[in-house]
């Protein structure tokens, strides 16, 4: 059963002149459909400025789509009225990347993860005290913490703080938005194996925006991979990371230091998502670009694995170096990675 559907959503920014004349518009996300499974991970991967964040705050109706849909547990979000949004919203929840600028330097630790109680009737009037208590040991600190103040902190106590606020509704969808790549690497591991743990203790439907793949391999069951606002390549994650059939997918493997196969370097800039090259957006800078890549824009595929690429049947295989690794020891090489904080 799917939780949430999006249905060839868009989103575009208009850009202005100094004077407010309107110049054009970039293309933020478009032409986006995905499905999230009840209780799955989903990674959604991709260089800055590809649209990944957008999506996720689409995703949660946090920003209006353009065009198209989104429906969370079969419920159209966008026909929602504002208090029903507002209902709804206990059950959607999004992590933050940066956890100094997500909490109010104004409000005790207490206070903000209490908030969210109140708001939603969560615990009965005068019970906050000892939900927050109960949600500050469960992602690691002590309950003594709930009176101190969000500067008294280090980053990586600060992104449990704002990950207990965002779980303390009780939410069934939650999207992280980079949620450790602000942390220190060490800390990065720990805080992984944190919400890990709470993803499968709550039964959680989790999207993770990253840009850190090894963070991915090591927490998604599936991968999307965008680029200038549109998914090239779907698949499990094993699939994807063994035998990827997009090249910017191989290229983006390929610039991580023992994580991909080898593959052509990319060539040349991003092309400006104000005005996208015609064709396959990714053609500009692939090495296997041929006519028909720079006149029919590739659809992306409805099968388990898909790719929207013309060639990625006819492109030699891309076997990545970790593939030939038996079980145990793929695992025990990610358990040193997240446990030292080093790559491995």
């Amino acid at each position: 059963m799917n939780l949430l559907e999006l249905r060839d959503l868009r989103k575009l920014f208009p850009v202005r002149d100094a004077l407010g004349r309107r110049r054009g518009a970039v293309r933020a996300v478009d032409g986006v459909s995905l499905s999230v499974a009840q209780g799955e991970v989903l990674a959604i991967v991709g260089e800055s400025g590809c649209g990944k964040s957008t999506l996720g705050r689409l995703a949660l109706r946090l920003i209006e789509p353009d065009e198209g849909q989104v429906r969370f547990a079969g419920e159209d979000l966008r026909a929602l009225s504002p208090a029903a949004l507002r209902a709804r919203r206990r059950d959607m929840q999004l992590i933050f990347q940066d956890p100094f600028a997500s909490l109010d330097p104004r409000m005790t630790v207490e206070a903000a993860i209490a908030e969210p109680l109140r708001l939603h009737g969560v615990v009965p009037r005068g019970q906050e005290s000892a939900k927050v208590a109960e949600w500050l040991e469960r992602v690691g600190l002590r309950a003594d913490h709930a009176r101190r103040w969000p500067h008294e902190f280090s980053g990586g106590q600060r992104q449990r703080i704002a990950i207990a606020r965002a779980l303390a509704s009780g939410p069934k969808l939650v999207i992280g938005d980079e949620p450790v790549s602000a942390l220190d690497v060490s800390i990065q591991a720990q805080v992984v194996n944190l919400l890990q743990d709470l993803i499968r203790d709550l039964g959680l439907t989790f999207v993770l925006i990253s840009h850190d793949l090894a963070v991915v391999r090591h927490i998604a069951d599936r991968v999307a991979v965008m680029y200038l606002g549109r998914i090239v390549e779907l698949g499990e994650t094993e699939q994807v990371f063994a035998r990827p059939r997009h090249p910017y997918t191989r290229a983006l493997l390929a610039a991580v230091p023992g994580q991909g196969a080898k593959a052509p370097p990319l060539a040349g800039d991003v092309p400006s998502p104000m005005s996208p090259p015609s064709g396959c957006r990714f053609h500009t800078r692939c090495a296997h670009a041929v006519a028909r890549c720079r006149e029919v824009d590739p659809m992306l595929p409805s099968e388990a694995h898909a790719a929207a690429c013309h060639l990625a049947a006819e492109l030699p295989a891309a076997v990545a170096p970790h593939e030939t690794e038996t079980g145990g020891e793929r695992l025990r090489r990610l358990q040193a990675f997240f446990t030292q904080g080093t790559a491995a």
